[in-house]
């Protein structure tokens, strides 16, 4: 094993991004938090209220030998819309903004190069990728209860409507990087 790595991704409710990178083989830690705001130890309260600056994330503990930063970002890209500002879906605001806070300058490098590379190819249509790309300056823990929340809650109506579809979305579109 590699020497693990760090990346912190925001691609709205963290329940939902959370819940597809548990599923991803070489990712070892999965948690959902908060990043790259300007109050220290924010409660999820806190941030919804949108005065905090920080936004819903999940950070990725991972194995480089085993899938790299591209294969996590290429997912990323799949299992939400990096074109919608400052949400996805029904989530309005900035806490739902898409992000990728980086821990090296070489998964800075891969996250411009490919952003680079999707916007040429007109991968969403020509619509511009609003994706942030920034050092992770803070990170903080969310609460207990929405830690691992899709899989202690499946029934649950925002994990049927939401997370699940993009889960689904996951396994069919990246089946070579699912855990068996």
């Amino acid at each position: 094993m590699n020497e693990p790595q760090i990346l912190v991704l925001g691609g709205g409710c963290f329940w939902c991004t959370e819940a597809v990178y548990v599923e991803v083989r070489g990712v070892t830690d999965v948690e959902s938090g908060y990043a790259n705001g300007h109050t220290d130890q924010p409660t999820y309260e806190d941030v919804c209220s949108g005065t905090t600056g920080h936004n819903e994330v999940v950070r990725l503990t991972y194995d480089p030998s085993i899938i790299g930063t591209r294969q996590l970002l290429e997912i990323f890209f799949v299992v939400h819309d990096p074109t919608q500002l400052n949400r996805q879906g029904h989530d309005m605001g900035t806490q739902y903004r898409s992000g990728i806070y980086f821990t090296s300058p070489e998964q800075q490098q891969v996250a411009n190069d490919l952003i680079r590379e999707m916007s040429q190819d007109k991968v969403f249509g020509g619509a511009p990728i609003v994706t942030e790309v920034q050092p992770l300056t803070a990170y903080w823990p969310a609460e207990a209860y929405h830690q691992d929340f899709f899989e202690r809650n499946p029934n649950q109506g925002y994990c049927l409507a939401v997370a699940a579809p993009k889960v689904a979305k996951f396994r069919k579109t990246f089946a070579a990087f699912a855990r068996v």
